[in-house]
């Protein structure tokens, strides 16, 4: 391994060739992720890539300051080749590194309870009762506050200083993620943690005003980007099971702060339509050209293949904001489904990203209407009604009865408006084509629910474990045929919040899959899986660029919403899928 850069005119060079193909911002990493990036490819080389993960030695902490850990670094025997060998990299992570993790220490939530007054009075089932009651448990083995090692030197640690407890959402994620979040508090509410549930919010809003933005996590290499925009929703949440106004207020300014960093700069794009109307809607775009510091390794063998650094930069930014949109990697966002080094997100308006803008203007006209400032609430709800407008002449296809991502040209800035065309729709069937029906102006039309449920009835998706999130399987996660927590549950409660029988009884069944499968799994293997198999009751999901993962955050709170609005009759078997009648539908006649 060379562990020195190409030298400074090589890479001017290179970057000079490139220019104008990449001219978006990039925020400045630090010195330590530099050198936690460098000790990961040592690692890499030293160890071999069987069981190698580079989140590992990114979450690594110094024990001493940088500059003497570098030194030692830099004196490490190495071969003919640059490599260290294992026994000496070895003897300087025992004695220069803290393990991952050892920066997070367990806590006591203050609010647990091990049987919550209320839980769930609908789970009239002992088996799915007691299981229930196993899965409410894991909110203690998921939390975690930052150790006072990282708020007295936070020079020598990549994780985020945060003064509140956390939740993790489990195994490798060591850390708060933001979208994982929002599925957290919901289980955390259907807990009844709501001082846990409010501690996590404080931490997301202390991001938005130290960095302008909530980051994808906790970490220092996060800070290039964001993830789906689900802040307002936890906050709208948490006021309603708790009417805590003061909470509410002092959260509002940050959510203000949020909705300008989505829709200003590269995030926002115009867009023509066929009635020469001009719309503006938004895209993920990560402000990073580099490889991912948590997937450095990774990443530099993906672009192995493309010729030149233009190329290789430009896909550097397209992976950080597949990352950016929480489904890293899906064909959605490929142009060749075989090929992830044709990753073009950021010439994608995507469905599910408006669809969360349209929620968090709505979230703060309501917010800002109870904290009296009507001002504000006037001005997003006029921002809301514009954003619906847009997607409806932008994003809908009456044909499919779905809303479609809109493809732009890969070589528009923020500054271009782009000609609306049909043919650029992408008529592909992803589980983000029905988002939308999570939000109020879309869920209170009838017409629409109607339509929209039909679609999803015959899109392909419904399997017998729950809803598809793509009908491609190209190995990728955040394809077929794995399922993900989160789009079942906005999915379900968009058709619940309808106020259609039918609507609701779609819900239920695609919801009693989903929690068959997960007490079927968890049954099996003990835990709680991050993703699963919709193909078959009990089976996990795979792909991707690491292994499987537990815990997990938002699959325990996904299964706690759904019993807390579903519940569980007391003669339903689970655990498995029958042909049996669906009581559920019963008690709708």
């Amino acid at each position: 391994m060379a562990l020195q850069p190409p030298g400074e005119e090589v890479v001017a060079q290179e970057k000079q060739a490139c220019l104008p193909a990449d001219t978006g911002p990039v925020i400045p990493t630090t010195p330590l992720v530099i050198f936690l990036e460098k000790l990961q490819e040592t690692a890499l080389n030293s160890y071999g890539h069987k069981g190698f993960d580079p989140k590992l030695y990114v979450d690594m902490s110094l024990k001493f300051n940088l500059s003497d850990t570098y030194q030692a670094f830099n004196k490490l025997p190495r071969t003919d080749n640059g490599s260290v060998l294992a026994p000496h990299l070895d003897g300087f992570l025992s004695k220069y590194m803290n393990a991952a993790g050892d920066d997070l220490v367990y806590v006591e939530p203050v609010d647990f309870v091990a049987q919550p007054a209320g839980f769930l009075p609908n789970v009239e089932n002992v088996e799915v009762r007691a299981w229930a009651l196993e899965v409410h448990s894991l909110w203690k083995n998921l939390s975690r506050k930052v150790s006072d090692r990282v708020l007295d030197h936070p020079d020598l640690h990549s994780l985020l200083p945060l003064e509140s407890p956390v939740m993790i959402p489990g195994s490798r994620f060591r850390e708060v993620y933001y979208w994982d979040s929002y599925w957290v508090i919901r289980g955390l509410l259907a807990s009844k943690m709501y001082d846990t549930a409010k501690g996590i919010v404080t931490n997301l809003v202390s991001m938005i005003e130290k960095f302008g933005h909530v980051l994808n996590g906790a970490r220092a290499y996060y800070t290039n980007r964001s993830q789906p925009p689900l802040l307002s929703a936890m906050i709208v949440d948490i006021y309603n099971r708790t009417g805590d106004l003061d909470f509410v207020r002092k959260c509002l300014p940050s959510l203000i702060t949020e909705h300008n960093f989505w829709n200003s700069g590269m995030h926002r794009m115009d867009i023509l339509d066929s009635q020469g109307a001009t719309h503006y809607l938004s895209r993920y775009y990560a402000m990073w050209n580099e490889p991912r510091p948590e997937s450095s390794t990774i990443d530099k063998e993906t672009a192995e293949k493309l010729s030149n650094f233009c190329e290789k930069q430009h896909l550097y930014r397209e992976l950080a904001s597949a990352a950016e949109s929480g489904w890293d990697f899906s064909t959605r966002w490929m142009r060749n489904a075989s090929d992830l080094t044709t990753l073009c997100t950021t010439s994608i308006i995507p469905v599910d990203l408006n669809a969360f803008i349209l929620k968090m203007e709505l979230d703060i006209s309501y917010l800002a209407n109870v904290s009296l400032d009507k001002s504000t609430a006037e001005r997003f709800a006029k921002a809301s009604k514009a954003r619906q407008t847009a997607m409806n002449a932008v994003l809908w296809n009456e044909e499919m009865g779905q809303w479609l991502d809109y493809w732009i040209d890969a070589n528009s800035s923020s500054q271009v408006t782009c000609k609306w065309k049909a043919l650029d729709q992408n008529q592909s069937v992803f589980a983000s084509n029905f988002i939308p029906l999570w939000i109020q102006p879309f869920n209170s039309d009838n017409d629409l629910v109607e339509k929209v449920s039909k679609s999803l009835q015959r899109s392909g998706l419904l399997r017998d474990a729950g809803i598809a999130t793509s009908l491609t399987n190209t190995g990728q996660q955040w394809d077929f045929p794995n399922g993900w927590a989160p789009l079942q549950h906005m999915i379900v409660e968009g058709l619940v919040k309808s106020g259609s029988k039918e609507a609701r009884s779609l819900a239920e069944d695609i919801a009693k899959k989903w929690i068959n499968t997960n007490y079927a799994a968890y049954k099996e293997t003990g835990t709680m899986h991050e993703k699963y198999d919709v193909e078959k009751c009990g089976a996990f999901g795979g792909g991707g660029e690491y292994v499987p993962q537990t815990g997990f955050g938002w699959s325990n709170g996904v299964v706690l919403a759904f019993l807390e609005e579903f519940g569980w009759p007391k003669d339903l078997k689970i655990g498995r899928i029958t042909s049996e009648p669906n009581p559920f539908q019963a008690r709708l006649k």
